[in-house]
């Protein structure tokens, strides 16, 4: 399974991004998808995930009121809409995909497939 994120760059505080998480000939509808990120010096943290088919969304309280994540399962693809942004949300961000998912799902090793990370800056 290979998912690819996109939609990362350098925004100023307060400014938007919208992440995309796709994943060619995978069928997104069945897996738990996630978005993580990795800012330097920390550990990585779980930003938000959303459930098999859409069901269920959650955040981290960090992001909460300012991100969205979505789906578009005909396009395989998930979506993290970043609004207001921070200069402490600055990291690398990482797409995960599990077809089962325990809990915590914000331990990283709960998730089966990984992306290979984007970079997103968000300057004072």
């Amino acid at each position: 399974v290979q998912l690819v994120e996109s939609g990362g760059g350098l925004v100023q505080a307060g400014g938007s991004l919208r992440l995309s998480c796709a994943a060619p000939g995978f069928t997104f509808g069945s897996y738990h998808i996630g978005w993580f990120r990795l800012a330097p010096g920390k550990e990585r943290e779980g930003v938000s995930y959303i459930k098999s088919g859409g069901s269920g969304t959650f955040y981290t309280s960090s992001v909460k009121g300012r991100f969205t994540i979505s789906s578009d399962n005909a396009k395989n693809t998930v979506y993290l809409q970043m609004n207001s942004l921070k200069p402490e949300d600055t990291a690398v961000y990482y797409c995960a995909a599990a077809r089962r998912l325990r809990s915590p799902w914000e331990l990283s090793s709960v998730w089966d497939y990984w992306g290979q990370g984007i970079q997103v800056t968000v300057s004072s």
